[in-house]
Parts: structure tokens; sequence; C-alpha cells
């Protein structure tokens, strides 16, 4: 089990109905101190309200920070440009999992160990052909992800170090092909199998673009970038998906059922679909002519239209992850060729005007990671229904990181949180013949 690293920090008082409370306060190694609120209840009969529970931490975890005010994300402690720059994400997968970047020997074990579970069970090729062809391919990676603990009993022990081990090995090396098998049962191509030769993004791009008529190799540069997004997609705290994922594991549901709970969440257009929304808004500006319309529009206080990809919920300032997202977005385009394409043009365009118009970066709306990723994406080849199937592959590590975290927290119960019941009182009930 884990130990709590939260220091005491002060108490907190509380007056209510003639009463005075003292709760405890704790610190820990970055971010504001927390008022520690689980004996409330008890002491003083009240609930505290929070929805969305954007001021309520319900947990305690060493995994990733982020502080959106000076724009700052760290995994492990890492900063996420450094890791953006340097690493690459089966290393991030590691440090994400064991909390620590890995040895030369430790990373051949890992790559090892991932590189063997890419395979799945055969049979899920005939599970797969359940689906109507122009089934979404998240549709799909719910279904499949949660079938998996019909296919593998043997990882599926929550109170076993090793089971928890393996399963977690097998989501990170599975999700890759069941997403590539996502796009081809969408697009009518054959499945295409791993190859243990190939690192993790090269397989991927591999499984999901290569057919049996030709010898596909992968371009070092659009691999890059992919690997770039999923480095940056890996994790973000305790965001809705990931606290979905908690609170599944946290009534000790199977990891696969909480990784397929949270890839549910995730598909929610608010959440996961960003980058795709992104993409939407630059097919409905259309050329480049039309900008200044839009640009208006989003400008006029009395006009709802937003631009989608500018500015972001947590990082009130700046998005740590789009600058390496915008370096990478200028490769792909570069490499392919794709600025001559209209949607492109358009979103070259709207990047300039928000990086110098007063309007955007007074208000520091700033181009952010869904921005970039998505056109590059789109450059890359991928069709928008398979961003937010890209952004699951590539959380899969951090829901896991956090899951397992959960599991080993002495202090984690059943998610249960209250309610303000503003329903009838109680009240008698009458049959159905005097009503």
């Amino acid at each position: 089990m884990r130990e709590s690293k939260a220091k005491p920090a002060g108490k907190a008082n509380l007056s209510l109905n003639g009463k005075d409370y003292t709760l405890p306060v704790f610190s820990g190694t970055e971010g504001p101190d927390v008022v520690d609120i689980r004996k409330l209840y008890g002491e003083a009969d009240v609930f505290t309200y929070d929805p969305g529970f954007t001021s309520t931490a319900s947990c305690e975890s060493n995994i990733t920070f982020i502080d959106g005010d000076k724009g700052i994300l760290l995994y492990r402690g890492y900063p996420i440009d450094q890791l953006a720059e340097h690493s690459n994400f089966l290393e991030v997968c590691y440090l994400l999992l064991y909390g620590e970047l890995p040895s030369p020997q430790q990373m051949k074990e890992f790559d090892h160990a991932i590189t063997h579970h890419t395979m799945v069970h055969e049979q899920l090729a005939q599970f797969f052909r359940g689906f109507r062809r122009d089934a979404h391919p998240m549709a799909v990676m719910c279904g499949v992800v949660g079938a998996l603990s019909a296919f593998y009993h043997d990882s599926t022990d929550i109170n076993d170090p090793r089971q928890r081990e393996i399963a977690s090995h097998r989501l990170i090396a599975k999700m890759p092909t069941i997403a590539a098998m996502a796009y081809k049962y969408t697009v009518g191509q054959p499945f295409v199998y791993p190859l243990n030769s190939l690192g993790y993004t090269d397989n991927f791009l591999r499984m999901t673009f290569a057919v049996p008529a030709d010898e596909y190799k992968v371009n070092p540069i659009l691999s890059r970038a992919l690997d770039t997004i999923f480095i940056l997609h890996a994790d973000h705290e305790q965001n809705a998906s990931t606290s979905t994922v908690r609170l599944a594991g946290s009534s000790g549901a199977n990891p696969f059922a909480c990784i397929a709970a949270g890839i549910a969440c995730l598909w929610g257009p608010a959440h996961g679909g960003a980058n795709e929304a992104a993409l939407k808004m630059l097919e409905e500006i259309g050329t480049v002519d039309r900008i200044p319309e839009f640009i208006k529009r989003a400008k006029d206080p009395n006009d709802n239209y937003r631009l989608m990809g500018f500015g972001h919920r947590v990082y009130k300032n700046y998005d740590p992850r789009a600058t390496a997202m915008q370096k990478q977005a200028h490769a792909v385009l570069d490499e392919v060729g794709a600025h001559d394409d209209p949607l492109l043009k358009v979103a070259m365009e709207l990047e300039r005007i928000a990086l110098q118009d007063d309007y955007f970066v007074s208000k520091k709306l700033y181009p952010n990671i869904d921005f970039y990723s998505g056109i590059t994406l789109k450059a890359l080849g991928f069709p928008t229904s398979m961003f937010t199937a890209l952004f699951a592959l590539a959380r899969t590590v951090g829901w896991i990181a956090q899951w397992k975290e959960m599991l080993e927290d002495p202090h984690q119960k059943i998610g249960r949180p209250r309610q303000i019941y503003t329903g009838p009182q109680k009240r008698e009930y009458t049959p159905l013949a005097k009503r």
C-alpha cells in the first residue's frame, strides 16, 4: 500500500449554526492547500456543494500536476515540453506506470513486454463483425475493450499485483491493435497483424494504413509527430474520463471494464472530441476569404459563436502542450505537402491571426493542442471519426496508472458523491383507482 505524502499545513475554522468546527488542512508537493472535510458530515450534519467537483480533491495522486494559470503540466515531475522533445511514448508509459524514467535494461524489458502483447485473441476478429460497417470507431472500441475481460481471465483479479501488471501491459499493447482494427473495419479493409520488429507507433501506423497489395514503409517524420501526440495526451490529472475510470475501479471492477468506461466518457464532445470539433470548425469556415466573417462573430459579445481550438478551460495562460504540437504540425504539413489543402490553409491563417490579433492575445485565446492535433491528424490521413479513438489509445496508460494508484491507496473508498435533494417531501401512496 502507498503511504500518504500530504503534509499537515494548519487548521481551518468553520462557524455553522452557532457551532465552531476545526478542519485539518494539508499541503501537497505542488498546488494549493486542501481542507479535509471527510469528517464534516459526521460532526456537523452538512455536505459541501460542488457541481463538477471543480473545487474538490477526490484523491491524493503523485502522477500528474497541472497549474493552469502558469501553463504547467508535469508527468511525475517532468515538464511536458521536455518529454515531448526528448522522450518517446513507450518511455513515458513506463514513467507514468512506475514513477521513474527507466534504465536501459528496464526499458528493454518493458519494450519486450509491450511488444509481445500486441496481438489480440483471434476470436475478437469475429467480435468486430457484429458491428455495422458504419459504426463509429469509439463505439467499436467501447465494446471490444470491455469484451477483453471475457478473453483474458488470467488478469482480472485486481487483488493480485502480478495480474494487475499483466492487465496493464496488455491494455497498453493491445489498444493500438484494437484502434487499427476499428479503422480497418469501417473502411472495409482486412486487419493487419502487428510486427514485433517495429516500435509502438510505427506498428500502429502500419496496422492502420498498410494493405496486402503494397509494401508499407513508415515515414519517420509522421511517426514522430504521432508519437508526440500520444505523449501529450497520455495523462491530464483528474479529468472527466480519468475520474470515471477511478470511480468504476473503486467498486472493484476489472481493469478492462474500467478502461471501457473511460473510453465511453472520453467520447463526449466536451472532452475527447475537441480536436474533431476544431476540424469541423475549419470545414465550416471553408476558405481563407471567409475567416474575417467568423473572426467578427467570435468577437461579437452578442453572438454565442466561438472558435474551437483556441484557449483552454484549464490553461488560463497558454497550453504547454501546444508549442510541442505546433512544431510537429508544421513538420507534418511540410512533409506531406498539405499546405495546398484548402482546409489546412484556413488553419494556418487562423493560427497567424490568433497569435497576432490584440483581441486573441489580450484574452489569451492562443491555439491549443486540440487545434494543432486536429490538423496534424488530418494531414496524417486519419478521418475525423478516428480522432477520439487515437486520444483513447494515448490516454490508456494514464487511466491505468491512475487506476493502479487508486487500488494502492489505503484511504480510497468506493465513490459515492452526495446531493442536495430538492424533490417532493414524504407523501402517501394513492391507489390507481382513487387518483
